[in-house]
């Protein structure tokens, strides 16, 4: 027993020894080692760094570089957090200082012709939330990519402009973009039923460079201010381009917006749009506000149209057209040969501003274009022959290598500018005419039938001349021309119509017009309604029809002067207890007065016509609607009508922009949210984007022939 109290006194004894050996060393290590540096807690020290100078502690302000005391033990930090709040280079400071409210001069550059340009004093805070919203309206408006805001350009330009705004990802700037499309939506919703009466669509396909096929839904109306509006409604996939889908589409893009107040539907010449038009017509007059069983629901494009009538006049001399059009592109290929080319028009002293330009020849009025500027310089060409042997021999071999037989070959002789220059007078007509109804900012129904008018009178000259190449042409126009207006039982009224409700011209303007188009006699074919006079007398039934719809639409319940003074002498014939010869006196009595109760829509064509000089006829109609409170209704509709496509077609370029060969993965969704939204916003601005009709020529190029010329600018640039 005792040996074994001894030995674990022994080893309690070693244990304690070895332990007091240990805790030694330890306590001799620690004083050897260096003191782990104290962790800084203050906020404050975000804004410097702690450095050591000849074995003091010194703080460095981050921002401004200025030294302090760093001993926040034997200084403290009150110092330091001064200096914090006093830093000019701080951006906590310029954050603070941006929350307070500022005053600055804003100069509005948003104004309109003629306004006087000033500059207005408002306040102005920053706002983390609107800047971010204020960016993706830049990307939606401007067709910036979303990666835009990812890269070193803008961020260094943020850091100088804003330090205090955080740039967002590209994947929260296409959810803020979509977020606004989904606002200006609401907007949208709201707007289109406080202030259209009836709307007008046009409606155009198109397929992407993703080979997805889209639509697009275009509204056109006037407010009750007397303001022509378009918006972009929809811009949609769609499965086919058949008829009945393209009709079942539109129909759920209207019911989606609630629009069921359908005036006209513009659409091109294609079969499907027949069926597709047939199939509204059908579901739209079951739905409250279609205008006599939809008859006027269908509008063909009128620059369709004129397109089909011009492309039969110019195949008469397609050969000159080509012999151009070679020389000029053969000039183009390179710079060595333009530079030699202008050499030549400065020997030539060819004074004209315009320049040799290409055209796209399924576009006639870019060929028109071209050819206009070819022929000023002839003599430039004629002289580029002499100084360049190669110019003869590849215009004339270009053809075998072609193996095409509708290519003409060889260099453009004097008859060949002889009939450009022609052509070019000949084609400006339509030029001008498709120009002006191509507009969607202003009134277009009511000017076609003056420029058209103008245009077949010219042709009629034309095939009366002696020149036989003009008298083909004319009758090749004419030809055309009659197949689609000649008979007037096959066209839309509302053309003839919009000319009526025009102050300055109305139905005796129409009626004197059609005699001098038509003639006063019955046509070969012996069509009565081909005769001047006859369709004179349609479009009067038609304009009558018209406003008794919107007479009836006005007041339901109403009846003609005739009927109620009749029904009111009979309720009251017993009451006058006389004879039938006093009541006969009565009716006879209120007859005469009514002859001289004009309609509102007669006493409108018996005023005088307004004069043409500066006429504004959306400020006309709206200066006297309380005169004509019916048929300013009826006008609020036909003058809203857009007789092209040419609306929706130019959302096909701007699709054609952010559907690049770098963007071709958004998906449909988006690119809808981005047109729309773009549209919409636009719209909203002070100075509205105008459709320019002059469309750019290399952006045709690029949309008709999928991005082959960007791409290889492209490589020329990075190669």
């Amino acid at each position: 027993m005792s040996e074994s109290v001894n030995m674990s006194e022994s080893v309690q004894g070693n244990t304690s020894t070895h332990g007091d050996e240990v805790g030694r060393e330890n306590v001799e290590d620690k004083q050897h080692m260096p003191r782990k540096k104290k962790k800084l807690i203050s906020n404050v020290w975000d804004s410097f760094q702690q450095i050591e100078v000849d074995g003091n502690l010194r703080a460095v302000c981050n921002f401004c570089k200025k030294e302090l005391c760093g001993n926040s033990k034997a200084n403290g930090t009150s110092s330091l957090r001064y200096h914090a709040r006093s830093c000019q280079k701080n951006p906590l400071n310029l954050s603070k200082d941006a929350q307070k409210t500022l005053l600055e001069f804003h100069s509005n550059d948003l104004l309109g012709e003629g306004e006087r340009k000033m500059s207005v004093l408002r306040t102005w805070r920053f706002d983390q939330d609107a800047t971010r919203k204020a960016l993706a309206r830049m990307v939606i408006i401007d067709e910036l990519p979303f990666r835009f805001v990812e890269g070193e350009g803008f961020k260094l330009f943020v850091q100088v402009a804003c330090p205090t705004f955080s740039i967002p990802s590209r994947i929260t700037v296409a959810r803020d973009c979509y977020q606004i499309y989904l606002d200006e939506a609401v907007k949208m919703r709201k707007f289109l039923k406080e202030a259209s009466q009836r709307v007008c669509l046009t409606t155009d396909t198109w397929t992407s460079n993703q080979n997805i096929n889209y639509l697009c839904l275009t509204v056109h109306f006037i407010d009750s201010h007397w303001r022509l509006h378009k918006r972009l409604l929809n811009f949609v996939p769609i499965n086919s381009h058949k008829g009945e889908e393209i009709g079942r589409v539109i129909e759920k893009c209207l019911i989606d917006w609630g629009i069921e107040n359908v005036f006209t539907i513009t659409v091109d010449n294609a079969s499907s749009n027949n069926t597709a038009v047939a199939y509204l017509k059908e579901r739209i007059q079951r739905w409250k506000g279609c205008i006599l069983d939809g008859k006027y629901l269908h509008m063909r494009c009128i620059a369709h149209i004129i397109n089909l009538v011009v492309n039969d006049g110019i195949n008469t001399v397609k050969d000159s057209i080509s012999r151009v059009r070679k020389a000029v592109r053969y000039v183009k290929q390179s710079p060595a040969r333009l530079q030699k080319f202008k050499e030549c028009v400065a020997i030539e002293k060819i004074e004209s501003k315009s320049l040799l330009c290409l055209d796209v020849c399924t576009r006639w009025n870019s060929t028109y274009m071209m050819l206009d500027a070819a022929q000023k310089f002839q003599k430039a060409f004629e002289r580029y022959h002499d100084i360049d042997p190669f110019f003869a021999f590849d215009l004339t071999q270009e053809e075998s290598l072609i193996g095409n037989r509708d290519y003409a070959a060889g260099l453009p002789n004097h008859f060949d500018w002889e009939n450009v220059q022609k052509l070019s007078r000949f084609l400006k007509n339509f030029y001008n005419l498709t120009n002006r109804i191509s507009g969607s900012k202003y009134v277009t129904s009511n000017i076609f039938f003056t420029e058209i008018s103008e245009v077949i009178c010219k042709i009629k000259s034309w095939q009366e001349g002696t020149d036989h190449g003009l008298v083909e042409m004319a009758n090749k126009m004419k030809a055309k021309y009659d197949k689609y207006w000649g008979d007037i039982t096959k066209m839309n009224m509302i053309i003839y119509i919009g000319v009526v409700l025009d102050p300055r011209f109305k139905l005796d303007y129409v009626k004197f017009t059609l005699l001098e188009v038509y003639g006063d006699e019955d046509s070969e074919d012996d069509i009565a309604d081909k005769c001047g006079r006859n369709m004179g007398e349609r479009v009067k039934k038609a304009l009558y029809e018209m406003f008794g719809a919107y007479v009836k639409l006005s007041n339901p319940c109403v009846e003609t002067r005739e009927h109620s003074s009749v029904h009111m002498l009979d309720e009251n014939e017993d009451d006058v207890g006389e004879s039938s010869l006093v009541s006969r006196f009565l009716k006879h009595r209120s007859l005469a007065e009514n002859e001289d109760n004009k309609s509102e829509l007669d006493k409108y064509l018996d005023e005088s016509i307004e004069k043409n000089g500066g006429f504004d006829i959306l400020g006309w109609w709206k200066l006297n609607s309380h005169r004509y409170p019916v048929l300013s209704q009826m006008a609020r509709d036909v003058l809203a009508v857009p007789i092209s496509t040419v609306a929706s077609e130019s959302s096909f370029s701007t699709s054609g922009r952010i559907l690049d060969a770098f963007r071709s993965s958004l998906t449909p969704r988006i690119v809808e949210s981005l047109l729309c939204a773009q549209d919409w916003i636009r719209a909203s601005l002070s100075q509205p984007h105008s459709i320019q009709v002059e469309e750019d020529l290399a952006e045709i190029e690029k949309l008709d022939e999928g991005n082959v010329y960007i791409l290889l600018f492209i490589c020329f640039l990075f190669s």
